[in-house]
């Protein structure tokens, strides 16, 4: 496949994961390279199952570039204008992305290949990936890692008695108990799709 302006579209295959997260929650994602820094962002918040909701950035070989919210950074680009393809990506090269500048989510963002474009697909396509995303608001990754290990405790019918949050507070949208194994490739594909036939506004609570 090529651009309107003549350029080859490939396309890039991403190893994401939370930076001091283990067992770690990672997803695998194929993104086109004809792909904004934008598309990249909602890609991941789908893909790692954010809300979208907090203050966001990529660094990116020695610059940073996000999607602009009410009340934060303003960057010299427009990330609906920088397409991925203008980085050229090395294989293994690596960058980070930024999400919640409280809880300080960093993700590694790793280009592990560089594949055909398939045109009988619909990109992005979300390939593989493990556990779930932190519940947002819970503190970082410290006391993250603190909840998840209350948790294992409490499945076990133990109580830790050296950490007493209330974890029963940790639910999903449907008020189910927060899962930290939990993770649907088939539901992030579902999300991924609507993302890509234009239907953004449902997929996050603003």
């Amino acid at each position: 496949m090529t651009t309107s302006e003549g350029e080859q579209v490939y396309v890039y295959q991403l190893k994401v994961w939370i930076r001091g997260i283990s067992p770690m929650v990672w997803r695998r994602v194929l993104v086109c390279s004809d792909s904004t820094i934008a598309n990249l962002h909602y890609t991941i918040q789908i893909a790692i199952g954010w809300s979208d909701t907090y203050l966001n950035q990529f660094h990116i070989q020695g610059k940073d570039f996000g999607v602009h919210h009410v009340g934060g950074i303003c960057f010299s680009d427009n990330p609906k204008q920088v397409l991925l393809s203008s980085f050229e990506f090395r294989l293994r090269e690596r960058f980070t992305y930024e999400y919640d500048f409280g809880d300080d989510w960093i993700h590694e963002i790793r280009v592990e290949n560089l594949l055909q474009f398939d045109p009988k697909k619909t990109y992005p396509i979300c390939t593989g990936g493990k556990n779930a995303a932190p519940p947002e608001d819970c503190g970082g990754v410290l006391i993250y890692m603190e909840i998840r290990n209350d948790l294992k405790y409490r499945a076990l019918g133990m109580i830790d008695e050296n950490f007493d949050n209330e974890c029963e507070e940790y639910q999903d949208s449907e008020d189910n108990p927060f899962d930290s194994d939990m993770f649907s490739r088939r539901e992030v594909n579902n999300r991924l799709k609507q993302y890509a036939n234009g239907d953004c506004d449902c997929l996050f609570s603003y």
